[in-house]
């Protein structure tokens, strides 16, 4: 696996059967791949479907069904699809039980920065702050250091998109769960050990009682 799969299929271990899911813009879509069979989840995105579903194969590919991000994806028998201010109505209305999306820096106090690099062209926010505010249960999907250093920083250099603390962090070397008190490194991915973790990281972490791989 690399670094993207080993995050993806780590995050699919923290849905439950019954789930609704939003499956933010790049790497979270392929938690989907992900899921175990006797699971039944639904995931949703923003641009107007529930019951969204990977597609079964090449060729299967309609323009009139993409993800948020535009890319082609299938539908599972019962799926709905509805416009954006209905889609929007039930994410800002806490339907949603859980969202998993990407991200550029999560800082500390657990807040989120996923959505602009100043200076950049960008189409907009999408439904990154809705998601943030209004999702019963928020994980992070994201690598854990960028060209540039660590992704997860003492404060958020880039504009955040919510001042919620979000549920958990995921990437390819650690399980990172923030909290009033900080942020608590929960799991540490096979292969990598804690002091692998603390050194790629800035922010200041707690170990978790008993932490093992």
């Amino acid at each position: 696996m690399n670094d993207k799969e080993v995050i993806a299929s780590r995050v699919a271990r923290e849905l439950k059967d019954g789930d609704r899911v939003n499956l933010g813009i790049g790497l979270p879509t392929l938690v989907a791949r992900y899921l175990s069979p006797s699971l039944h989840v639904f995931f949703h995105s923003e641009n107007g479907i529930m019951g969204m579903s990977p597609l079964p194969g090449e060729g299967f590919e309609d323009i009139n069904l993409t993800d948020a991000g535009g890319r082609p994806v299938g539908a599972l028998p019962g799926a709905c699809a509805f416009d954006s201010a209905f889609s929007f109505g039930m994410i800002r209305g806490g339907h949603l039980d859980v969202t998993v999306l990407g991200g550029l820096e999560v800082d500390e106090l657990g807040q989120l920065a996923n959505w602009m690099v100043p200076g950049s062209m960008i189409p907009g926010m999408g439904g990154a702050m809705d998601l943030v505010t209004g999702a019963r249960r928020v994980i992070v999907a994201m690598t854990h250091r960028s060209k540039t250093g660590s992704k997860i920083v003492r404060r958020c250099s880039l504009p955040i998109t919510s001042v919620r603390r979000v549920d958990l962090v995921v990437t390819e070397l650690a399980v990172i769960r923030p909290t009033e008190e900080g942020l608590v490194l929960e799991e540490v991915m096979p292969g990598i050990s804690v002091r692998e973790v603390v050194d790629a990281t800035d922010a200041g972490l707690i170990l978790a009682p008993g932490l093992v791989p």
